[in-house]
């Protein structure tokens, strides 16, 4: 029966494929993703901008996560509950997933600080399984600035147990060259 449903959807999938082919393709060009991230202190409480096809943070992207990130007192904060689709071992969050949220997690502390910088580096420790279907809480902050370097830290928790923390070394980008009035 499964088997049934499944072969009826390809079928169907295949039949919209030219209409969908033929569509306007998808822009991501990146002066115009410059141009439409602010990086403008967000109020405490208030949830920080994305891109809406970002896989991680994007409302948009029907493959993502649509995680909100929200601005609390200097922290970028997530409430996540991974379901089966983002699981690695059977009942937990795929390693992977985690580091990508902890990314996104990190550059949402930017419009925080108001600075546009890009990943440097990123590491991950992994003292627990992440659960999936369970909400876990992503914490990240500014914890040093050397010039343009910025060390930004991170933890994920569940149930007050940390299961994963995060460091990440970012290089801060010029606001102007980042994105040009003219862009």
């Amino acid at each position: 029966m499964a088997s049934d449903v499944l072969e009826q959807l390809a079928a169907d999938i295949e039949a919209r494929l030219p209409e969908l082919e033929a569509g306007a393709p998808r822009s991501r060009a990146v002066e115009i993703m410059k141009r439409n991230m602010i990086f403008d202190r967000p109020g405490d409480g208030e949830r920080i901008g994305t891109f809406p096809d970002c896989v991680v943070s994007g409302d948009a992207n029907p493959m993502g996560m649509a995680i909100g990130f929200y601005r609390r007192c200097e922290e970028a904060v997530a409430h996540v509950n991974l379901g089966p689709a983002f699981e690695g071992a059977p009942d937990r969050a795929h390693g992977g997933v985690v580091a990508a949220i902890f990314d996104d997690l990190m550059g949402f502390v930017l419009h925080i600080i108001e600075t546009p910088a890009f990943t440097g580096e990123l590491t991950v420790r992994y003292l627990a399984p992440t659960p999936v279907q369970v909400d876990i809480e992503f914490r990240a902050r500014l914890t040093r600035r050397e010039g343009r370097k910025l060390w930004i830290e991170a933890e994920a928790s569940h149930d007050g147990q940390v299961v994963s923390t995060a460091t990440g070394l970012f290089i801060a980008i010029d606001r102007e060259k980042f994105a040009p009035a003219s862009a």
